[in-house]
C-alpha cells in the first residue's frame, strides 16, 4: 500500500492543532510499523531474537499499544460522533455515514483482536524468549490495517474535511490534546 498525504495536507508530522492532518499522518506511521513487522519473521529465521529483533519488537509494541490506541479513540470518541451529529443533505447520505463509522469501529475491534494475538509473540521476541514469529498472523494484521487505512483515507477523512466546521475540528483537536496530555498552543 502506498500511503498518501491527506488531500490539502503535506506535513508528515502533523499536530493536534490540525486533527484531520494528524489522523492522516498517523496512517504513515502505521505503515512504517507494518513494514517493520513484515521484516521480523525472516529476520528471526536468519538471526534469531538478536538485539535488532528485540528492539524492533519493542518499538512495534510501543507504537501499537499507545499511539494506535489513541488514534482509534480519537475517531470513536470524537471524530465519529462529530460527523454523526452533522445534519446531512439526504437520508441516504446519513445512512452511508452511519454504515461507514460502524464498519470502521468493527475494523478497530478486528484489528485489536489480531493485535492482541500478535503482541503475545512479539513480547516473547522482545524478551528473547521466542525466536520465531509466524508470518500468517503478521500478514493478517497488516492486511486488515491496510484495508482500514484505505477506507479512512478514501472516504472518512475527505468526508470529515467537507462536513465538519472549524469549531468541530477545534473540539476534536482539544480532545486529542487532552487524551495525550498535551497543552494547547496559543
Amino acid at each position: 500500500m502506498t500511503t498518501h498525504n491527506f488531500p490539502g495536507f503535506s506535513s508528515p508530522s502533523a499536530s493536534t492543532e490540525a486533527p484531520l492532518e494528524m489522523l492522516a499522518a498517523c496512517h504513515g506511521r502505521v505503515e512504517q510499523q507494518c513494514r517493520t513487522l513484515l521484516r521480523l519473521p525472516p529476520h528471526l529465521q536468519a538471526h534469531g531474537a538478536d538485539e535488532s529483533a528485540r528492539q524492533a519488537a519493542r518499538a512495534v509494541m510501543r507504537y501499537f499499544d499507545t499511539a494506535a490506541q489513541d488514534h482509534h479513540a480519537d475517531e470513536e470518541q470524537d471524530l465519529f460522533p462529530a460527523l454523526l451529529a452533522v445534519r446531512m443533505e439526504s437520508a441516504d447520505e446519513a445512512l452511508r455515514l452511519r454504515d461507514l463509522t460502524q464498519a470502521l469501529v468493527a475494523d478497530h475491534q478486528r484489528i485489536g483482536g489480531l493485535w492482541r494475538e500478535l503482541r503475545q509473540t512479539l513480547a516473547a521476541v522482545a524478551e528473547a524468549q521466542a525466536i520465531e514469529l509466524p508470518l500468517e498472523p503478521v500478514q493478517a494484521f497488516v492486511a486488515a490495517y491496510r484495508r482500514h487505512i484505505e477506507l479512512e483515507e478514501g472516504e472518512l477523512l475527505p468526508l470529515a474535511a467537507r462536513l465538519l466546521s472549524q469549531a468541530d475540528i477545534g473540539r476534536i483537536g482539544a480532545a486529542m490534546r487532552q487524551r495525550r496530555g498535551i497543552a494547547a498552543i496559543d
